[in-house]
């Protein structure tokens, strides 16, 4: 478990609850301080972007924290985090990819398809998110600055 880590937000869709649940469930149990940000109602329909804002707003002065967002296919909750400034999230389909993702471009927010992956996966995935570093060379942090 990373200690550094003050809390994670995590928000789904309606088609992501399944996924959301299960993952908040597995992190607790490891020991991170997890806040569900919604939904809960599977027979509602509820939009990612909105669902997403909570997990930015609960950010938003947060330096410490971490997201994760879900919805059906990943890429609507990953255009919708990014439109904030504070903000620096990927779609990640395995734990390769959420380690590169951290170590080079320094992601805050973790995007996941729920159509698309296996739930065990997901949390090898979530894990590698919050356990990776960022390799903060010169080089990175400039990319960084510039896209804020």
């Amino acid at each position: 478990m990373n200690k550094s880590i003050s809390k994670i937000y995590i928000s789904a869709d309606h088609r992501g609850i399944g996924l959301k649940l299960y993952l908040i469930e597995m992190l607790s149990t490891v020991g991170y301080q997890v806040v569900n940000m919604g939904t809960d109602d599977p027979t509602t329909m509820v939009d990612f972007p909105e669902v997403t804002q909570r997990v930015t707003d609960g950010m938003l002065n947060d330096a410490a924290s971490r997201g994760i967002v879900i919805c059906g296919f990943g890429g609507g909750a990953q255009i919708a985090a990014n439109r904030f400034r504070h903000i620096r999230c990927t779609r990640c389909d395995n734990p390769d990819q959420a380690r590169h993702d951290r170590f080079h471009d320094d992601i805050n927010v973790l995007s996941f398809a729920s159509e698309d992956i296996d739930m065990e996966v997901a949390m090898m995935t979530a894990t590698a998110f919050l356990e990776s570093p960022f390799e903060a060379i010169e080089r990175r942090i400039r990319r960084i600055k510039a896209i804020s």
